[in-house]
Formats: C-alpha cells, structure tokens, sequence
C-alpha cells in the first residue's frame, strides 16, 4: 500500500487528485511561508479504499498515529491533555470543489475533561462551552446521522429562555447547559453517549467524511456538475485555530475580486467572534470585508498582503477561508474561486491586460455553458415594477416564478412543469435537490460566500441573498415585509445581478451578449462584458480546426444563424417542409392509387419545396447548405389513426359517409408499423416510393440553378439518411445524379453538388470504408445513432426511465445530452478512420444535438472531424468550444 497521509508540508497545489483541492491548496500555502496552521492530509486513495471495502485500510492507522504524534510535538500540546488540549478539525476535500456537500467536523478532541482545562487556560468560559456544543451538534449530525432540528430546536429554546435572538447573549452557563441538552440527545436518538477518547473523535469523524461522498447531495452535486464518482474525497486534519474567543477573533471568507462582476476590489466576509461555519452556513449576517480594516487593521493589512500574493501566485481569482485569533491572522483554506459567467469572461481577459497569462490560457478559463448563461434574457429597465426589497445580488441573472419555502415543493412544482423561486431563510447542503428545481433562490440571511451563493454561482443558477427585510417564516409559509405577507404560490422576481426582489412577473429583454452577436451592439459600445466576449471568441476563431454550421429548416433560422457566426447549414430537414397546409398534398401521395395520381401529388409539392431552396440558399449564398431528403415515415404526416377512427365511427354512427376519412384511415393502418424510426423511412422510403426523391432533388437544383443566374453562389450539399448498405447509397446516388444532370442540361449550368449520406446505423460506422465509396461527406447524425447503439427510443426513455438510470450512476449525463465516448463515439470513430481509409479527402461532420455540447465538440475535435453543426443559439458555444478544442 503507498503511503497515505501527508503532512502539510509534502505537499504541492499540483496533488489535487491525491489530497483534494483543499490539501493540495493548504500544502502549497504552507510552502510559501503563510501562517497555516499546522496539520497533515489523508489522501483519497484511503477513501477509495473505504469506498470499495467498508473499512479504512489497516495501514492507516498507523499512519495517522505518526502524524498526530508529530502534530503534537509541533504545538507542544496533546489531544486529550486536561490543560489546554490540542483540538484538530476533519474536513473533507475532493479534488474538484464540492461546496458543502460532504463533511467538517470542527473542535475534534474537546471532551467533558478538557473543556474544563481549555476554559482555564483560554480564560474564557464562554469560548470553551461554545466551542464543546459545536463538536457535539457535529458530530451528533455528520456521524451519529442525527437531525439537525434536534440541536437547532435545543438552540432556539435556549434563546427564548434567554430573552433573545442572538447567539451570542447566551453566557458560559447557558452554553454549559446547552451541552448537557445535546449530550442527552445523543443518548436518546442513538443508544450510545458522546464518545469522549479524542482518538475515537476522529476516527469516526474521518469515516463519516470518507462516507459523505456517497452522500444524496454530493451524489445530487457530482451529477448536476459532471464530476467523476470514482475521485474520492481526501481528509484533512488540522490543529484548530479560533475566531470564537471574542470580539478580537473572527472568521471569514474572502475573494480576490469580485465572484459576481470579475472587477477588483475588496471582496468578502467577516464575522466577529465566530467560527468559520458561521460564515458559509448565513445563520448570522456577516459584515463586509472591508469593515475588518476599523476592526482589526493589522490582520486586515495582512489579509490584503496575503491575498495579493496568492492570486499572482495562482494567476486568477482567488477564494480563501481564513480566521483571527486574538488578533493573529490565520489562513484555513485558498483556492481558484468559482465565478459568475459574466466575472469567468472579465477576468480572463483583464488578467491578460495584467500580464498573468496569455490568450490562450484565459481561452481556457471560459466555457461554452458559460457563454450560454450570459445568453439569456434580462429585466427589462424601463418596465413598470413593484420593488418588495433590496439586498444582495449573489448571482447574476433574471429570475420570475411562485414562491415555495422548500425543497420538496420546488422538485414538485418543477415536475408539474411550474416555474419557482425558492425562498429559505438560509440554505444548507440538504436543500440542493430544491436549488437545481427552482428558477432562482431568495435567502433572507448570508452573503455572497453563504452556501446558497456559493452552490448557485457554481450552477449558474440566480440567487439573492442577505434579504434582511424578508421576515421568512418556512413552518408558516409566509413571507412579512414592509406589513405586507406574501404566501406560497405567490409570483416574484428576482434580479441576481441588482439584488433587488420584485413583487409579480418582470418583461424580460435580449442581453447585450445577444445582440453583440445580432449585430445591433458593437464590441467596442462601452459593455465591458461584450467586450471580453468579442476578444475571447474572436480568438477562439482565430485557432480552432472545427467549423461550426446551423441546423437551419428556414430562411430567418438560417440568417439567425449566419449572424451568429454559422460557416453553412450542416442540416436542413426537408420534411419539416410536408406540415402545415402542405398535408393535403402529401396525404394526396400517400393516397395515390397509381402512378399518374403519385406524380400529381409529387408535382405539386414540388414548386413548394422549390421556394423553400430558393429562401434557404440565398439565405446561406456563398456558404455550403447540407440538405437532408425526407427521412421520417410517411404516416407522420397524416392524422394520428386513434383520431381517424373516432371520427368514422362518429360519422357511420350518424349516418354520415366519411369517404375521405376511410381512405385516410385505411392509409394509415397500410404505413402503420410498430417501430417507425427503425422501418419504412429514409433512404428505404426514397427507394419504395418512385419519384419522392427526385421531387425534392429537382426542387433543390432549380432552386440553386435560378440562384446562379442572378449571380449569387449557392452551395447545395445533398444528403441520404439512414443509409446501412453500400447498395442503397449507390441506387439513390445514381438517381440524384441522373435528375442534376438533367436539371443543368435544361438549366444551362455546371456544377459539383457533393452527394452524400448521414451516419446514423452503427452497420453504417462499421462499413464506413464501403460507403465512402459512393460518399463525397459523411454526417453523422448521432441522435439516432445513439438510439440505434443503445437501444433505446428517445420520445419514450428519458421520460420514463432516464432519471432512475441517473440516480443509480448507469449513466452520468443523458446520453442524448452529451456524447457516449465509449459506446456512441467508438462508432463515431470507427467511421471516421474507415471513411477516411477509403477517401483520404472525405469531409466529415456532425448534425445532432451533441453538435452543441461542450464536452462533445472536444470529443469531435479529437477524432478528426472538419465541422460541427447545431441549433441557432448554440453557435457561439459552439465556436467557443472549438477554440477551446484546439487547446486541449
């Protein structure tokens, strides 16, 4: 077995997979010289151990004694000692952050002895008392698994006993009592006293922290973030320091710029005579920052110094936990912050203003889900609106939904399809699943470092905190400001970026980054955050491979697109063109009764898709339009066949002659099939009905032939679906062929138009090198593709059993979200290395939904694909992450 504890000062910020985040952090801290407290690391690959078997590995043990045993030695004093004991915490720290999701147990080491001894030697009772009631409320919660109510009920009625609403009036007397209480309860609730062996202490404190990471909320979080469920989280053991010892110690958590805007400045916390829980968990309301330099300027100049250091050391925004003890500054935990989309983007590129890194580096410092964020709408300025409060926005965005005061109607209100705003006087790791649910979270205690703030910023997701008005009454369900009360159900919206809280539903507008990329805001305007955003992208286009095309049926979706950076169409989908008043025509085919009606039928569609073609290439002049024919079947087209039959049962029922309707129902039932997407459709359907293919290829040419001839350039691409034989692709392709060859002979024009075929059967990847023999491109088209490989039927799965799947960790994210490397990919790639075998020059690209995914625009980077094609709106992501791409 390697070695599995380090102390701090084996460590480096680039062990983050060994020690976690915070380990790493704390080690390479201790190795610039800042006062760390002193303490050691238990490295992941004990919990993984933990994980696997339900027990910590045998060596551990003795480990852990070596290091205490040097730990003890180092501060001169020992757990346990009856004067002044050494106290240590437990903290969890996974390699990616997990803001609150796994355990802290603080004050390890007090017990019904040496709280006597450290109320002697602190020569502040009070302190000491405090600081035995916060061990054992938790310890009693992370490990014993009790209910935080039990202590926080105790805590309350303690108060109104006292007469007050503060913490802090209770004295060393109450705080005695209050330990007595929380002693009591764990006998009740688990059969068992407080252990009192300090050594006990923190062998179960390190087991339940190597637990926490199967915990429903961290399992929630990983999933929600995309983090890996095998990393495991490290243990950190570090000899306390206290901001509990009175009104010249304090604890808070600080940024070295802002997390919410990206600009520089003092940013941050501060709670007097506190400790560090205090500050995250909003119980109380802190102060700001900046209020610590009338407070305690030493420890303030200090802090400033310190904080300077660590972000010219880390080269971006720093976040740092740190705490005073009597004066004395002490620094518990740093790392790279987690940001706003707006602050990811400034910051990058005022970081390379500042000379700390390149381009390049702060390219790799965005990301597309970011980009996305910054799309979306905002407040309307001038709109009338009822403002109810004002406090502080923690993360930026525009929120409207009905108020509900917990996580569980959030989920429920979310699952019928309603918009919320979860209001909470603070939250806690327990009320993530609610967080993801609502549109916005509204707290009435904390800052911008609460756990609310934090978990939101990091999800992206708008959040006010800090809403001091806001008299919350959760058991209740009511809100009290200003003599008004608001209840569940009741409609606001809240403004992440202002802070400020709205009484019904506020008019939302296009955000600048929108119309940066619309066109009617120019880079140069004077929006700092447009601003980054234009030199970012631009220097995404400057250096990727991937060009990006739209999935674009229309002539406004394809302008949209082109606006917004598109290179071409990588997918128009004919058969979006047969709805509407167009049915008749195609029920006409379908009905067709011999080839005379056939072509009638065809021959009037045929002008119709002519005009779309013309719309959609002059729309696309100059760039290449990859055209799709027909590929669903045919009875999508007419009415469903339950409501046909209702109708000539009514009829006959009242005597009627439903002609019509009999022919169409009989229609349908001839085409019914009991799994259309894998029957009559595609090329199969172009092979099976004479005529449907070459309508849609003659509509196409004449439309590019008439284009040409008023001097514009138009790039047909024309595309066969669902090909899994070589054979197919060879009939379709002679008949494409033979009708541009007479349209340009008729036409007077000459012409390359690439034909090719969509990559959608795993047969097709796998024969890939037969088909490129009769393809000029491939396009893989990896939503069916991925139905195809697993199995299963979009419109029916993720509805039924996919969130089960997520739950149980078959899968970390829907497979239709982002692309399955290992099964899906290895077809994508097999297609790319056989095609390519065969056709060295073979263009190769991609037109389902993963087109848009970050993470999957990385994985087409890799396997060689020339473009990638998406939505509209996800074109800059698109770019962004292809720019990105390049990097890797």
């Amino acid at each position: 077995m390697p070695k599995l504890v380090y102390d701090f000062a084996e460590g480096n910020k680039d062990m983050k997979q060994l020690l976690g985040g915070k380990g790493a952090n704390l080690a390479e801290m201790t190795n610039l010289g800042l006062p760390v407290p002193p303490g050691f690391t238990i490295s992941a690959d004990a919990c993984k151990v933990y994980l696997a078997t339900g027990s910590v590995p045998a060596e551990l043990a003795d480990e852990i004694d070596h290091h205490v045993d040097a730990l003890q030695q180092k501060m001169g004093k020992k757990l346990g000692q009856a004067d002044d004991p050494l106290l240590v915490s437990v903290r969890s720290g996974a390699a990616v952050s997990m803001p609150g999701m796994m355990e802290t147990v603080l004050n390890v080491g007090l017990n019904d002895d040496s709280v006597n001894g450290l109320a002697h030697h602190s020569g502040n009772p009070r302190f000491a008392w405090d600081a035995y009631r916060r061990l054992i409320q938790m310890f009693g919660k992370t490990v014993l698994g009790m209910e935080g109510d039990v202590f926080e009920d105790a805590i309350e009625a303690a108060k109104q006993s006292k007469g007050t609403k503060n913490d802090l009036d209770l004295d060393a007397d109450d705080l005695q009592a209050l330990v007595a209480t929380f002693k009591a309860a764990v006998r009740e609730h688990t059969g068992r006293d407080f252990p009192q062996d300090p050594r006990e202490q923190m062998d179960l404190a390190i087991e339940a922290v190597f637990g926490s990471w199967n915990s429903e909320r961290a399992i929630l979080y990983r999933r929600q973030e995309r983090i890996a469920t095998d990393l495991g989280t490290a243990v950190n053991i570090c000899s306390m320091v206290f901001g509990n010892l009175g009104m010249d110690s304090g604890t808070g958590v600080a940024f070295t710029r802002d997390p919410s805007s990206g600009q520089p400045g003092v940013y941050g916390d501060y709670l007097q005579n506190a400790q560090g829980e205090d500050v995250v968990a909003g119980i109380r309301n802190t102060v700001p920052l900046a209020d610590l330099e009338q407070i305690d300027k030493t420890s303030y100049d200090d802090l400033m110094a310190i904080m300077a250091k660590l972000e010219g050391h880390y080269r971006d925004l720093c976040d740092i936990e740190f705490t005073v003890e009597r004066g004395k500054l002490w620094m518990l935990q740093t790392r790279v912050g987690k940001r706003t989309a707006a602050a990811a983007f400034r910051i990058a590129t005022s970081l390379v203003d500042e000379g700390m890194i390149d381009t390049d580096e702060a390219l790799k410092r965005v990301k597309g889900a970011q980009l996305a964020q910054l799309m979306f709408p905002r407040f309307d300025a001038d709109a009338s609106k009822e403002l109810i409060t004002k406090a502080i926005g923690a993360s930026p965005g525009a929120a409207s939904g009905k108020v509900v005061f917990t996580s569980a109607a959030a989920v429920e209100a979310a699952d019928r399809g309603e918009k919320v705003i979860l209001v909470r006087r603070e939250t806690n790791p327990d009320d993530l699943h609610g967080m993801i649910a609502a549109q916005g979270i509204l707290t009435s205690r904390g800052g911008k470092t609460s756990h609310a703030a934090v978990v939101a910023r990091g999800m992206g997701k708008t959040c006010v905190c800090g809403a001091e008005e806001l008299d919350v009454n959760v058991a209740a369900e009511k809100i009290t400001v200003g003599g008004k009360t608001f209840g569940p159900g009741e409609l606001i919206s809240i403004d992440g970026t202002t802070g400020e809280v709205f009484l019904g539903e506020v008019p939302v507008v296009p955000s600048p980054v929108v119309q940066y990329f619309e066109g009617t805001l120019a880079a140069d305007a004077g929006d700092e955050l447009v601003a980054a955003v234009d030199r970012l992208i631009t220097h995404a286009d400057e250096i990727r491979r991937l060009g990006v095309r739209t999935n674009a049926d229309t002539a406004d979706d394809a302008a949209r697109a082109r606006r917004f950076g598109a290179q071409g169409i990588g997918l128009c989908r004919t058969e979006h063109m047969f709805l509407g008043e167009r049915r008749e025509s195609v029920e006409r085919l379908i009905l067709a009764e011999n080839a005379s009606e056939r072509d009638a039928a065809l021959a009037e569609l045929e002008p119709l898709q002519r005009g779309d073609f013309l719309e959609l290439l002059d729309a696309m002049d100059g760039l290449p339009v990859t055209i799709r024919l027909i590929d669903p079947p045919l009875h999508e087209f007419l009415p469903s066949m339950e409501d046909l039959a209702v109708k000539v049962a009514v009829a006959k029922e009242r005597g009627e002659e439903p002609g019509h309707e009999v022919k169409l129902l009989a229609a349908v039932e001839r085409l019914h099939e009991q799994n259309p997407m894998l029957g009559l459709r595609g090329v199969r359907l172009g092979l099976m009905i004479p005529g449907l293919f070459a309508m849609q290829v003659r509509a196409i040419a004449s439309a590019a032939a008439e284009l040409r001839k008023q001097g514009k350039d138009p790039r047909p691409e024309i595309m066969i679906p669902l090909v899994g034989a070589i054979q197919e692709l060879q009939l379709a392709r002679d008949e494409v062929e033979g009708v541009l060859k007479e349209v340009a002979e008729s036409e007077g024009v000459e012409w390359t138009i690439p034909i090719g075929t969509m990559i959608e059967l795993p047969r097709a990847a796998v024969i890939a090198d037969q088909i490129a023999e009769a393809a000029d491109f491939f396009s893989f088209g990896t939503n069916d593709l991925t139905q195809t490989t697993w199995g299963f039927s979009r419109d029916d799965v993720e509805g039924s059993f996919f969130s089960r799947y997520l739950e149980k960790g078959i899968f970390a994210v829907s497979p239709f979200e982002s692309i399955d490397r290992e099964g899906v990919g290895s077809l994508v790639r097999t297609g790319v290395e056989r095609g390519r075998a065969t056709r060295p020059d073979l263009k190769l690209g991609i037109c389902g939904e993963h087109g848009g995914d970050p993470d999957s625009i990385h994985f087409f980077h890799e396997v060689g694909l020339d473009y990638v094609s998406c939505s509209p709106f996800r074109i800059p992501v698109a770019r962004l992450e292809a720019g990105r791409a390049a990097l890797d």
